[in-house]
């Protein structure tokens, strides 16, 4: 089964990612440049004796900065769609792994570990290498902190869902201190538009996958659930079922959200005139307002509400 990873971006850089005819540009980064600064705390945990640092720091050296890229293993992340889409008015790639690792045999991929500590899987290591001094030792122990160094972070970023391919400084590129690596389009399996993308942004992305002969989809927020959808360019629902995008077997027939169970229609969709006119005989603020004393009502509740916090009750 293929796995699919997306890589969002804003809606400033469509020209940017899709400047070449047959490939997409991707941004790579250097742990040193990582948006975690505690990312290499999360190697060991550095409360230790100054000799055994010490031993720590002259093993490991300089932590290879290796040209990585981030992606996400889901595509309706909202907060990813708010950090790295420019507020859901850009875009998201999909890109198919298994062609990603075939076009660059030399890369390896790994899901980030969320943490708030460094766990004691090395500290045994550092011990033996410390004491012994088995070269072995010392090859576990780079190899190890290597690993925690691109593949940990702290919990609080877990939910981005991240997963980092790692690449070789050969098969990027460097644009002025930029390093860009250039991927086939065939490893792009889908483009997929924010759910604030402008008419322009749609357009464009949606020639772009024109051009690159694979999918579009278009992000869409529903009333009942917190978690979006999706609709292709035809007007089909897809939903992500935690590993791809897939159609849904059910939506509702007026507002095409995903549905569970049997009904035709969503709640929303199902209320009708005589829902709407119970609700206004039960809501007691009509009332009020139709008296002219709803506004002094609010503010005496205010006033009250205010004097409990004060004191406490």
């Amino acid at each position: 089964m293929s796995k699919y990873i997306y890589k969002y971006v804003g809606a400033s850089y469509v020209n940017k990612v899709f400047s070449l005819p047959q490939h997409v540009t991707l941004k790579c980064g250097y742990p040193k440049d990582f948006n975690d600064p505690y990312e290499l705390f999360l190697t060991i945990n550095f409360r230790q004796k100054p000799s055994l640092l010490a031993f720590y720091s002259d093993v490991i050296g300089k932590l290879p900065q290796r040209p990585t890229t981030c992606f996400s293993r889901s595509p309706i992340v909202v907060p990813m769609w708010a950090h790295y889409a420019q507020d859901s008015q850009g875009f998201a790639i999909e890109f198919n792994e298994e062609a990603l690792a075939t076009s660059f045999p030399e890369s390896s991929f790994g899901d980030i570990d969320y943490k708030n500590a460094a766990g004691n899987e090395l500290i045994d290591v550092l011990y033996r290498a410390y004491e012994i001094g088995k070269p072995r030792y010392l090859y576990m122990l780079q190899n190890g902190v290597f690993s925690a160094a691109y593949y940990t972070k702290a919990k609080c970023w877990s939910y981005e869902l991240e997963r980092r391919m790692i690449v070789r400084p050969k098969e990027t590129r460097l644009d002025g201190s930029i390093v860009l690596m250039d991927v086939p389009k065939a490893c792009v399996s889908a483009l997929i538009c924010g759910s604030r993308a402008s008419e322009q942004t749609i357009r464009a992305v949606r020639d772009k996958a024109d051009d690159l002969g694979c999918g579009y989809y278009d992000v869409k927020i529903g009333k009942t659930s917190p978690m979006p959808h999706l609709s292709s360019g035809t007007g089909e629902v897809f939903i992500f079922d935690g590993a791809a995008i897939v159609r849904s077997t059910r939506c509702c027939t007026s507002c095409k959200e995903p549905l569970k169970g049997r009904a035709k229609l969503c709640a929303w969709c199902q209320i009708e005139e005589s829902h709407q006119l119970n609700a206004a005989e039960r809501n007691t603020f009509r009332m009020l307002s139709h008296a002219g004393i709803l506004d002094e009502y609010i503010k005496g509740m205010n006033d009250i509400t205010r004097g409990h916090r004060k004191d406490g009750t």
